[in-house]
């Protein structure tokens, strides 16, 4: 077809090829062409209209005698949302001088002989990188970045901790993984008085023997001593030392403690001095070696666009579950093909709505360019770990948002250049004649979304697998941006399903709540009677099920039962104490405590705030 390009047809397409894009109905055949393939397209015979037809025709011409201006904002509407009735020519991106030389002469690379040659090179190598990372030392000998010697919640350690022994003279050699900087608590831990949040749990060491209290995450400790690296990683050997009283806090190699003032009966060093061997987390070779091996299938060897894709959904998924994310240690293989195969299901729905639209031009014509603007976003999303989390917007929950320094900020940051994005795809769906079919589908998910949302007693969780599913299909046009966010969202879904699997978008709040306050009734402190030496608090409310209380002093549980009252007399005086309580259950979990009432060595009692702690 001829006529010269729309002004709107400004956009920068990826394909060299002019491109024919026709309206909805045409009365003469018409020429389309699609990536260089040339095919005549008949026009449909007319079709008798219906006696539905005639009464819906009627009806419009009554609205439209009766209302003229409002039928003709709809047509208007409707004309915007159709798009041009005239064919809109896209214009193909110009390659480089360089990449057509490059393209020339590398083109005996191309040949699928020596990819497949090259295939068992890969496997062997990433074989012998997961070996040495996952089988080289004793699984009970490595530890992850939150393990510790007293886990939360504190009750779960018994009364004054028989459950955690031994608390000295015991010692223990560990492997600790990369990258603890990056774990940290979600929801507020509370040390003696203290808050802890949005950090990771690392108690004391700011003496001259750097003693951490017991509860402390032990590699981030090792971290912060620097024993440990956090790029590679470490051995080190962990000394039990008892009852220590007074930790003090500290900042150092880029991890921070807290302090906490009052005694506490399992506290730990830590020292070089391991028997281990192949200490080292691999995880940053392996992230180099295939970081490298996609650059160079992208570029030199540049096989069929369905090859490459299947390889990058195939190396993004299992790097993650092998290294960046392993779900256990050694990595667990059995979740990894349980999830693989409806990843590869959900793939292929992406291949045929989008990305095979996007991924050939960029291959054929551009490989280098092709590499920056998809393999880019790619890979920044595949580590989504190591980028995006370290975003303050951990979920998208107004709580969570609220609570983090620079998360409004950030969130507002995000949706202007997701608005941005939006309204530059939109453009490109009217210029083709897309945007009625996407409102017609994306109505449609968004009705379903709403009546989901209404369900009781379950939230609406929109995980970042479920946000690429949605915006995958968007990306169908061969732009620039079409091929940054393409990559950005492919690389998204994989690490969603590698790491944490299919999580459905409807969630109970306990499977949210994390280590946060479940919301039960708490106890009411009522005073301290300081010539007595003894705690008193409220009697146990009617009609809860309550049997019992549970008492955490210096965030050791001390007492288990039905008393009202706590002599404080065996407690070590000179020292401030803290003081937390909890409705118990038979056979259940302790309910909500309280936040911590404080006793000064002066003997002045501060009574705990408003809120319940976990």
């Amino acid at each position: 077809m001829s006529g010269s390009p729309s002004p709107r047809s400004s956009t920068e397409f990826l394909v060299p090829e002019t491109t024919s894009l026709y309206a909805n109905e045409f009365p003469l055949p018409v020429v389309r062409q699609e990536w260089g393939i040339v095919r005549e397209v008949p026009s449909p015979p007319p079709e008798e209209p219906d006696y539905l037809s005639l009464c819906v025709s009627r009806i419009l011409a009554k609205i439209a005698s009766r209302a003229p201006r409002l039928v003709a904002s709809a047509r208007h509407v409707a004309d915007l949302i159709r798009g041009p009735e005239s064919v809109v020519v896209l214009h193909g991106a110009q390659r480089v001088p360089l990449e057509t030389i490059f393209l020339q002469r590398t083109h005996f690379l191309t040949s699928p002989v020596l990819l497949v040659a090259l295939l068992p090179i890969y496997l062997f190598t990433i074989s012998a990188i997961l070996r040495a990372q996952s089988y080289s030392v004793p699984p009970e000998q490595v530890l992850t970045c939150t393990s510790t010697f007293w886990p939360a919640p504190y009750d779960r350690c018994g009364l004054d901790g028989e459950h955690c022994t031994p608390h000295s003279n015991a010692s223990f050699s560990f492997k600790c993984p990369a990258e603890c900087s990056t774990v940290y608590l979600h929801n507020p831990r509370i040390v003696g008085a203290e808050a802890l949040v949005y950090e990771p749990l690392i108690v004391g060491g700011g003496d001259d023997q750097w003693t951490y209290r017991g509860d402390s995450w032990i590699c981030a400790a090792a971290q912060q001593t620097g024993i440990t690296s956090d790029y590679w990683g470490g051995c080190v050997t962990v000394d039990l030392v008892g009852t220590f009283t007074e930790f003090l806090p500290r900042t150092t190699n880029g991890l921070s403690s807290i302090g906490f003032p009052s005694a506490f009966p399992l506290s730990f060093r830590l020292s070089p001095n391991f028997s281990l061997s192949n200490c080292m987390d691999l995880r940053t070779p392996a992230l180099i070696f295939n970081v490298l091996t996609t650059f160079v299938l992208f570029t030199a060897l540049r096989p069929k666009p369905i090859v490459l894709y299947w390889s990058l959904v195939c190396i993004g998924f299992w790097h993650v579950t092998l290294f960046s994310q392993p779900r256990s240690h050694p990595p667990d293989i059995e979740f990894g093909f349980a999830t693989f195969l409806p990843t590869l299901f959900v793939c292929h729905a992406f291949w045929e709505c989008a990305v095979k639209w996007v991924l050939p031009p960029l291959v054929k014509r551009i490989p280098f360019e092709g590499a920056i603007l998809y393999l880019g976003p790619w890979w920044i999303t595949v580590l989504n770990n190591l980028t995006l989390d370290r975003l303050p917007v951990d979920r998208l929950m107004v709580g969570d948002i609220m609570k983090r320094a620079g998360g409004l900020a950030t969130l507002f940051a995000g949706v202007v250049v997701v608005l941005a994005v939006l309204a530059n795809q939109i453009m490109i769906m009217r210029q083709t004649g897309c945007l009625a079919k996407y409102l017609r589908w994306y109505g449609i998910g968004l009705g379903i979304v709403f009546v989901l949302a209404l369900m009781p007693g379950l939230n609406l969780r929109v995980h970042h697998y479920i946000f690429a599913i949605v915006f995958i299909p968007g990306t169908a046009f061969p732009t620039r941006l079409s091929a940054i966010l393409q990559g950005f969202l492919l690389g998204m879904f994989l690490n969603g399903v590698a790491a944490w699997g299919f999580d459905g978008i409807l969630q109970t709040i306990e499977a949210l709540r994390r280590d946060a306050p479940v919301g039960t009734s708490s106890p009411v402190f009522l005073r301290y009677d300081a010539t007595s030496e003894v705690i008193r608090w409220a009697s146990l409310p009617d009609g809860e099920g309550w049997d019992g209380f549970s008492l955490l002093v210096d965030d050791v549980e001390r007492y288990n039962g039905p008393a009202l009252n706590y002599s404080v007399q065996i407690l070590k005086e000179g020292l401030p104490h803290f003081f937390r309580l909890a409705f118990t259950r038979a056979g259940e979990r302790v309910g909500d405590w309280t936040m911590p009432a404080t006793l000064w060595p002066n003997g002045s009692w501060i009574e705990p705030s408003s809120g319940s702690s976990y």
